[in-house]
């Protein structure tokens, strides 16, 4: 893989915001505001979707408004990024205290407001829909003499339009009026928490990038949901984003991923994803570039011993694990790079760089240059994608793919494994990785080519999951699997605290060495104790789909 400064490949159309060394530099005062823990409907998420709409708006020409959250967010880091634009990046933050002070500073990128009704969740949607596409805020009833006063108009008020509708028909409804003018190449999947609680942290990017905002069904059994929600991904140009996340209660991960990755469309980010309307406008510091942690050189060859040699590995994206708690670094430990932030996040990534320790090693992932379901990618989208995401893995010095792909699973129960025609195509597209990792909860697909193994998870860490628990299991793998060397490869869940993990290891017993993902993957590749297996058209299918 290429050590090259990024800029020669990442050069990349983000639709409308350009990473590119050619941009004009961001400004150097910013302003910046503090957000509380409460999203309920009948509390603090009006204001909070108020002043995400004026975000989303504010950031549209250049970056100016960024959001801290808690610490116990999600998406965890929002303060450690902000310390490092301001170190970095040379950035003056001001602080805005209230509602008004935000909207008296940021007025004159609004229009006007558009008034949602907070009891039909689906019209805080469509009214987030209408601010991309007409430069408005997001306001609820109450807060209308607020904007007033700050001499905005009203665009348009959705109170009592959809009384009484279905999801289906509201949405019908805003496709017929408004999907005509919305961006083609992303569209928001604003699904995540729904009902009494509502977080749609990520709703100021999709209005800077005029996005169609839904949260319909992925599930066959919502046949009229549904079939607007393939209308909507039928028409979005070929590779395009779907950013969000499915809506809970209504469908679950995996029919939502399916769904997307039939249409080759890469799925990226949570629903409370923040600032991205910021976070887009930087590029990398001048001169840096990413450096992994190897252990090992892509032709080095190492021979194992008659041990069990362990890995974890943490793929549910840096950002919402455990990368700021007490113990990273103790243990050898991957962590899968959502990929695609080289485009739209390019700072996330370098702060996860810059800050890593030499036990902190970066994988790709996952599945491709976004999260999908490679059983079910179109055969003619498969080779494009994975040029893509070979392309990033060089920019971010990355050796090792991970995959996962649950389309005949039900979360961490079911069949995660690969068809052999799958395999073959990982092993065509990627020629230089180290290896390939599979799976999320246990699965047995396996091989060895080229001394490039795959090597499927044998165990996943759940965070509620009592240590000692997770200790017992984990040493009657050892005790099961007594032909050394055994590879166990364990999937950390997020939350886990690396210093429980400390724990864990210390009491398993055996011969047993925790060794980082890069060189357990030359040690499979000596000694080939696992054996070779793809899905078969007879494997037990846990997936309630299509």
């Amino acid at each position: 893989m290429i050590r090259a400064l990024r800029n020669s490949i990442i050069c990349l159309i983000a639709a409308g915001c350009l990473i590119t060394a050619s941009n004009a530099a961001p400004a150097k005062n910013a302003w910046v505001m503090r957000f509380d823990g409460d999203w309920e409907v009948a509390s603090a998420l009006p204001e909070k979707a108020m002043l995400i709409s004026l975000q989303g708006l504010a950031n549209r020409d250049e970056a100016q408004l960024y959001i801290i959250h808690p610490a116990d967010f999600q998406w965890e880091i929002t303060e450690p990024l902000y310390d490092f634009y301001k170190r970095k990046h040379g950035i003056a933050f001001r602080e805005i205290e209230t509602a008004k002070a935000a909207l008296s500073r940021f007025k004159s990128a609004a229009k006007g407001y558009v008034v949602w009704d907070t009891a039909i969740g689906a019209s805080l949607n469509v009214a987030f829909t209408i601010a991309g596409l007409e430069d408005a805020i997001v306001v609820s009833e109450a807060l209308i003499p607020l904007v007033r006063k700050q001499g905005l108009k009203q665009i348009d008020d959705l109170r009592g339009r959809y009384t009484g509708q279905t999801d289906a028909q509201i949405y019908g409804n805003a496709i017929d009026r408004y999907w005509d003018r919305c961006n083609r190449d992303k569209i928001m999947l604003m699904g995540g928490h729904r009902g009494r609680v509502m977080m749609p942290a990520m709703a100021d990017w999709g209005i800077r990038e005029r996005m169609f905002f839904h949260d319909l069904s992925a599930d066959p059994e919502e046949a009229d949901e549904l079939v607007l929600n393939r209308r909507l991904i039928g028409d979005l140009n070929p590779g395009s984003i779907v950013f969000g996340w499915h809506p809970y209660g209504k469908d679950t991960e995996e029919q939502s991923t399916m769904l997307l990755s039939t249409y080759g469309l890469k799925m990226e980010g949570l629903h409370n994803l923040p600032n991205l309307s910021y976070n887009c406008q930087f590029e990398f510091t001048e001169g840096f570039k990413f450096t992994n942690n190897h252990h090992v050189d892509l032709d080095e060859r190492l021979v194992a011993e008659q041990k069990v040699y362990m890995s974890f590995v943490q793929s549910d994206s840096i950002g919402i694990g455990v990368w700021t708690k007490p113990g990273r670094g103790k243990l050898p430990f991957a962590w899968q790079v959502t990929m695609n932030w080289t485009d739209f996040s390019p700072a996330a990534l370098e702060y996860f760089h810059e800050s890593a320790t030499p036990n902190d090693y970066f994988i790709g992932g996952l599945s491709g240059p976004g999260y999908m379901y490679p059983n079910n990618i179109p055969k003619d989208r498969f080779p494009i994608l994975m040029d893509e995401a070979k392309k990033l893995m060089g920019v971010l010095d990355e050796h090792v793919m991970e995959i996962m792909d649950n389309s005949a699973a039900d979360g961490n129960v079911g069949n995660a494994e690969l068809f052999k025609e799958t395999v073959d195509a990982y092993y065509e597209a990627f020629p230089d990785v180290l290896g390939f990792l599979n799976g999320y909860g246990p699965a047995r697909t396996r091989d060895l080519r080229d001394s490039r193994p795959m090597i499927s998870y044998d165990y996943y860490i759940d965070p509620k999951r009592p240590r000692e628990e997770v200790t017992a299991d984990l040493n009657e793998l050892i005790a099961l699997n007594s032909k050394l060397p055994y590879f166990l490869l364990v999937h950390v869940r997020e939350s886990n605290d690396v210093n429980s993990l400390v724990t864990v290891v210390e009491n398993l017993e055996g011969p047993v060495e925790v060794v980082a993902i890069d060189e357990f993957l030359k040690l499979a590749a000596s000694k080939k104790t696992y054996k070779t297996r793809f899905r078969q058209a007879d494997d037990p299918v846990h997936f309630k789909g299509y």
